[in-house]
């Protein structure tokens, strides 16, 4: 329990904080609307469905709050960086902006489920109770606002008037429909399958959004959920409620008066929907600045590597940018990791084809004559991720999986310039790499930069400092044939390095217990870029090997989240 809370302990907590505020509204207003006297004449219409309607509702209205926030990159690198004087665990949580943006969109899907469900039957009663359908007090209240100097309860105004001509004509029931319809395009396109394999489908669906909060903004200006107001003589609604056909003539009970409340919704939404336009706005700002090419490469396994340069661009290891292709598409922006490192006076990424987008980029620069500028680039970054931290840990544990080994790449050289440039800054004592590929084409962009580190490490005699392992997880029989032949070489027969590569996938038990043993009191940082099983797996590790004396070993999970 006690290594479950060295890792998952700040994060739990404000999820249940989060969830405890949840529960509160929609308890809160779920009475409020059950008991409150106010609204015993709507009860009385619309029974329990009502406080069914607003209690979803006032959930709602948090939730919308929220749900933007995660996802405005600027707003939390520049978080990250106020925090660099708070704790690791802090500032952890910024990494999982969007697992709390999807918990977020889980909660409006449902609520919304909720709420419209109510609302259907609600217009149901409400029609049926303007036909006469149920007692005499439900025909009543449903034909106040008929004549001259009362104010309606049922917002059902004509007995002429369908359920469906009511949804589809009342500013309510329009922008519910539009509000519901962009809600289902937008969480069906955000499954993972979808993600995956048809991206555009999902960032077009997504921009649904702008029509979604438009449609909340106005939700509510049609206040069809009205209550009872104060009259002066006061309306004693347990004694005249039972006498309808004497409203008006007791002086105890004169013709009750109603209102709709004032429309709340856009009060919550409007700050994250200004920082939101702030941050769409820098973002455009960032896209319109030149961008220039320092070398375009096309590595091995249809890796494209590109070098660029753009006037005060400043970065910090393990970050990341997106980059948008106006001759592919104006409006798609996809992230990818930088490789640089910050002491170079460029920034680079690797590319690698997975998908329309990113074949089609790899294509236009394999046409492009020799030497000659790239494509026009629009670039929105750097943001801050996990690996930002890597160099805040006495221990370090980098695990890349395929490309996911790019953060690695600005990690281990900004490393490579620390030693070369002497710098007393470094805190890092040791390192360990991992690299999971499945073929040996995947080795060979990255073997150059270990090479130079195992030399650098070697005449400072410092070889201890970085122990790296590289894992080829597929491979054929004359691969294997080839592999024996060469056993007995000093350097690898795939990358070239001293470190021989192994085959199949890492024993993590051992990994772990082997780093515990070496490191007896140290803060061990785990940091992963690769596919959510591995993350899943690793996570787990680091829970079960660390150890809540604090003057021994302790792991701590970071993962890069985009």
């Amino acid at each position: 329990m006690g290594n479950w809370v060295v890792n998952h302990g700040l994060s739990t907590f404000i999820v249940v904080v989060w969830m405890g505020i949840n529960i509160f509204l929609f308890v809160y207003f779920f009475l409020l609307y059950d008991s409150s006297d106010r609204f015993l004449y709507t009860r009385h219409l619309l029974g329990s469905a009502l406080s069914w309607a607003r209690a979803p509702a006032a959930v709602l209205n948090f939730n919308c709050m929220l749900i933007l926030l995660p996802v405005c990159r600027n707003l939390l690198s520049l978080i990250r960086g106020s925090f660099m004087c708070c704790g690791r665990s802090l500032r952890k949580q910024l990494d999982k902006n969007l697992t709390f943006h999807k918990l977020v969109a889980y909660m409006i899907a449902l609520m919304t489920a909720v709420h419209t469900i109510a609302h259907l039957l609600n217009v149901e009663w409400l029609n049926n109770s303007r036909h006469g359908v149920y007692d005499e007090l439900s025909t009543t209240l449903s034909e106040l606002g008929d004549e001259q100097n009362t104010s309606y309860l049922n917002p059902i105004r004509s007995t002429t008037t369908t359920p469906t001509m009511f949804v589809f004509t009342s500013i309510a029931g329009l922008t519910g429909v539009v509000i519901t319809l962009a809600l289902v395009l937008i969480v069906t396109s955000s499954m993972e399958v979808i993600r995956r394999n048809y991206f555009e489908v999902f960032w077009y669906t997504h921009h649904l959004f702008i029509v979604f909060f438009a449609g909340l903004v106005f939700h509510g200006a049609g206040r069809i959920v009205r209550g009872q107001v104060t009259t002066d003589p006061p309306h004693n609604t347990s004694y005249c409620k039972d006498i309808p056909d004497e409203w008006g003539q007791d002086p105890s009970c004169p013709i009750p008066q109603f209102a709709g409340g004032f429309p709340q919704t856009w009060m919550f939404v409007i700050g994250p929907m200004v920082i939101y336009l702030f941050e769409r706005l820098l973002r455009f700002i960032r896209y319109i600045q030149k961008v220039t090419y320092r070398k375009i490469v096309i590595r091995p396994s249809k890796v494209l590597e590109l070098q660029l340069v753009k006037n005060g661009f400043k970065m910090e290891v393990g970050q990341y940018i997106f980059i948008n292709c106006p001759a592919i598409s104006p409006l798609e922006w996809h992230p990818f990791t930088l490789t640089s490192a910050p002491e170079e006076d460029f920034f680079s990424v690797h590319i690698r084809s997975a998908g329309d987008w990113t074949q089609k980029l790899i294509t236009m620069a394999e046409q492009l004559p020799e030497g000659s500028q790239g494509p026009t680039m629009g670039v929105d970054g750097p943001f801050g991720t996990a690996s930002e931290d890597v160099f805040d840990y006495e221990v370090s544990m980098l695990v890349g999986a395929g490309i996911g080994v790019t953060p690695f790449a600005s990690i281990l050289k900004s490393v490579w310039y620390k030693f070369k440039d002497s710098n007393p800054k470094l805190r890092t004592r040791k390192i360990y790499f991992y690299w999971l590929c499945r073929e040996t084409h995947s080795f060979e962009w990255f073997a150059d930069l270990l090479q130079g580190l195992e030399k650098e490490m070697e005449e400072r005699g410092m070889g201890n400092f970085l122990t790296y392992k590289l894992y080829l997880t597929g491979w054929d029989q004359s691969h294997a044939a080839h592999v024996m032949v060469h056993f007995d070489e000093d350097t690898d027969v795939i990358t070239g390095l001293k470190q021989k590569t192994h085959y199949g996938r890492p024993n993590w038990d051992k990994e772990f217990e082997e780093v515990r043993k070496d490191n007896p009191t140290s803060v061990v940082g785990t940091f992963l870029c690769g596919p959510e099983a591995l993350a899943k797996t690793l996570e787990k590790k680091c829970v079960k090997y660390s150890n809540v004396d604090p003057r021994k070993t302790k792991f701590y999970f970071n993962k890069e989240n985009f």
